[in-house]
């Protein structure tokens, strides 16, 4: 959403009224869009690449993956959100690509670790048919999300409140995710199973 206000900025200032601008780049909808899918194909193609490794260990030892995801969403309710927005924006105009949609791929990576760290447990508890329509899904919902926040940009007080309540809802899925990973591959057992040893 950050990116879409930044371009909504942008077309304010080129017709005289107040905004942010960029130095040297132009920002469209369409570079957002393009690079959000580019860095997401590298994100799951990473995740994939992870899942199938993975793959390797017995079914019972993969849900401790799980704790990934649980870790993740108590950091974030100790620290919060660590993506910064000025960091965000000076990426964008570092110049270190030549067009704004590798810029945005760029950082779309750069700040998906958290997303490699879910998309793997969770992976790896689906069948191939499951993975292929999660997939799927996935790429439809990146569509879904760049139109959302595309919308939501123009509207400072709705951004602000879905701040102020992702703070709390983000690491509460994280944590449920991971549980979930851990009950569907059976790893609390496993690990009980060991104590009663």
């Amino acid at each position: 959403m950050l990116l879409f206000s930044q371009a909504k900025a942008q077309v304010k200032t080129s017709e005289g009224l107040k905004g942010n601008q960029t130095e040297n780049k132009h920002i469209s909808p369409k570079d957002i869009i393009i690079g959000q899918y580019l860095g997401f194909t590298l994100l799951v193609v990473v995740s994939l690449l992870g899942t199938f490794g993975v793959m390797l260990i017995p079914e019972k030892w993969v849900g401790l993956l799980g704790l990934i995801p649980i870790y993740l969403g108590i950091m974030l309710f100790i620290k919060g959100e660590d993506e910064d927005e000025n960091a965000i924006l000076s990426s964008l105009n570092s110049g270190k690509y030549n067009s704004v949609f590798l810029s945005v791929a760029f950082i779309t990576f750069a700040n998906g670790g958290d997303n490699i760290g879910i998309y793997v447990p969770f992976f790896s508890t689906l069948t191939m048919n499951q993975l292929a329509v999660t997939v799927i899904t996935f790429f439809i919902m990146v569509a879904i999300w760049c139109f959302i926040g595309y919308r939501l940009a123009a509207f400072k007080h709705v951004s602000e409140t879905l701040e102020n309540y992702g703070r709390w809802i983000i690491p509460i899925v994280f944590i449920g995710l991971g549980i979930y990973i851990m009950v569907e591959n059976e790893t609390f057992s496993a690990l009980l199973s060991l104590i009663n040893y």
